[in-house]
């Protein structure tokens, strides 16, 4: 079977004989009736093939479409003229990367059409474009933007520069209402969808679509598509890795898949990771590995929060459906780029509860945050994770409390902020981190921290205090009882209480019992 991976125009896809999930008729529902609609879903999960595939079908290209749900569907196959914005494959770091992009686009249209520019304005020659095209054919214009806010994606942090590119883009996408009689169908994808920036201020007809139960596996891969479509496959990668079928599908589904995106979603594979993972036969972290988006990277640094609220319940749509450029709050950004996903759905309170959709993007996302608190948390580091867990197995407490002394003295004061929640949120990457090998349990509460580490030789119960002795974090150990449950275990047992100064911000003592 041929993958196709990277491939993001429809026309090859189907010429080349790549495997295609036909999601055609979901395409239909939409484009039959008309209007504007937007759907924003995570990087890598297939909106330029969705919109290469309308664009396909508004240019009548019924060849392509043989074997697929839309070529009974259709029965007039009319084509219009089409203009396709791609936004995706720049980088933007001033007003003139816009700026030639556009020009780019607008001078093919322009060619296309035999016509000059008259105006210099980017909305003016769109403008003229639409009322053009309109004219030659006599027919109204699709038109098909993809990831419309990148621009404002990249320039965040950047306010000035993101102003630039939000007035820019206002404009250019408001012609589209004042030329709303000659247009056919607009889509409009993207992974964020701009709250209050106000960029689609002028289409009031706007249908946002990211979180309908319709078409929530519009992109993405479901349960049922793996079943019908990759069912060969899955037998061959359970062969290579001397699993049952079974056995691999459950480890495919634990990996790659649990993405909702309304209330009662079906569960949704990650397409990228999935294929990938089917074409090398491995188990890997596919997806995690193209990078974290610089967006997500400074909505991180720019907020003072407390990691373990990532997994909120009680969060409201209009949480999850909005980012600000202002908002100090990660949830909306790291909801709608695919950190976080619906866990499940209260209706009495009209609230969601989210999660990680899945342990590839659980443990990249915590090796990312590690990057992020603790620079020096990384793989050819003293700091290495693993160095911790050696440390642990072998019952080398002494060594293992000068690495965190070591550790939390090499720390980046840039982002370290509020000196108790940048304690808690190291120790929470920490122990995620660390979770993968052994077995950690942790709580919190008022300044303090209770953490059991267990490996097949050794417990380790630790009790961590913010600017307090070590001698009373060992009596809280006492006091509250915590070893009673290893009491006749045969593992030998380390009781370490440890005092955190919120004014150095580093590990001021630790003591052994």
């Amino acid at each position: 079977m041929l993958y196709p991976i990277g491939i993001q125009n429809f026309e090859k896809l189907r010429q080349g004989g790549f495997a295609y999930v036909d999601k055609t008729d979901l395409i239909y529902q939409i484009v039959r009736t008309g209007g504007y609609y937007f759907l924003g879903r995570p990087r890598r999960f297939g909106k330029s093939l969705l919109v290469s595939t309308m664009e396909a079908y508004f240019q009548g290209k019924r060849e392509l479409f043989q074997g697929l749900a839309l070529e009974k569907l259709e029965k007039d196959w009319t084509e219009y003229p089409v203009l396709h914005l791609d936004l995706s494959g720049k980088t933007y770091n001033k007003a003139e990367d816009l700026e030639m992009l556009l020009d780019l686009h607008l001078s093919r249209w322009e060619g296309e059409l035999g016509m000059q520019a008259r105006y210099s304005e980017p909305d003016l020659r769109f403008q003229t474009l639409i009322d053009a095209a309109y004219e030659k054919t006599g027919k109204p214009v699709v038109i098909l933007i993809d990831e419309y806010d990148k621009p404002l994606l990249d320039s965040a942090g950047n306010e000035p520069l993101r102003e630039a590119y939000r007035s820019r883009l206002q404009g250019f996408y408001s012609v589209m209402k004042t030329r709303d009689g000659k247009i056919r169908f607009g889509f409009l994808t993207g992974i964020t969808k701009m709250g209050k920036l106000n960029i689609f201020s002028g289409l009031n007809n706007l249908k946002d679509i990211s979180m309908d139960h319709r078409y929530v596996d519009i992109c993405g891969i479901s349960e049922d598509d793996l079943h019908i479509y990759f069912d060969e496959s899955v037998q061959e990668m359970a062969d290579a890795n001397g699993l049952s079928k079974e056995e691999c599908y459950a480890k495919l589904k634990d990996r790659y898949d649990g993405y909702h995106f309304s209330r009662n979603s079906a569960d949704i594979y990650n397409p990228f990771s999935l294929l990938n993972a089917l074409d090398q036969q491995e188990f890997k972290d596919y997806w995690y590995e193209t990078g974290t988006p610089t967006f997500v990277v400074k909505a991180l640094k720019r907020g003072q929060f407390n990691l373990e609220d990532l997994t909120l319940e009680g969060v409201p749509a209009s949480a999850l459906t909005g980012v600000n450029s202002d908002d100090s709050d990660p949830i909306p950004v790291l909801y709608q780029s695919g950190y976080l996903t619906i866990k499940s759905y209260d209706e009495r309170w009209e609230r969601y509860s989210l999660k990680y959709p899945n342990k590839e993007v659980e443990r990249g996302f915590m090796e990312g945050l590690a990057r992020i608190y603790t620079p020096s948390l990384s793989y050819n580091s003293p700091f290495d994770v693993r160095k911790f867990v050696e440390d642990f197995e072998r019952g080398d407490a002494e060594g293992l409390m000068k690495r965190f002394e070591a550790f939390f003295a090499d720390a980046d004061y840039e982002i370290v902020g509020d000196a108790e929640l940048y304690f808690q949120n190291t120790m929470y990457v920490l122990c995620k981190l660390m979770g993968q090998y052994v077995q950690v349990e942790r709580h919190t509460s008022n300044g303090r921290m209770d953490i059991a580490v267990q490996t097949d030789k050794y417990v380790y119960i630790m009790e961590l205090k913010m600017d307090a002795t070590a001698d009373e974090a060992l009596k809280q150990i006492e006091d509250k009882g915590y070893a009673k449950p290893f009491a006749v275990d045969p593992r030998k047992l380390f009781k370490i209480g440890v005092s955190f100064s919120t004014k150095t911000r580093r590990i001021e003592e630790w003591k052994l019992a």
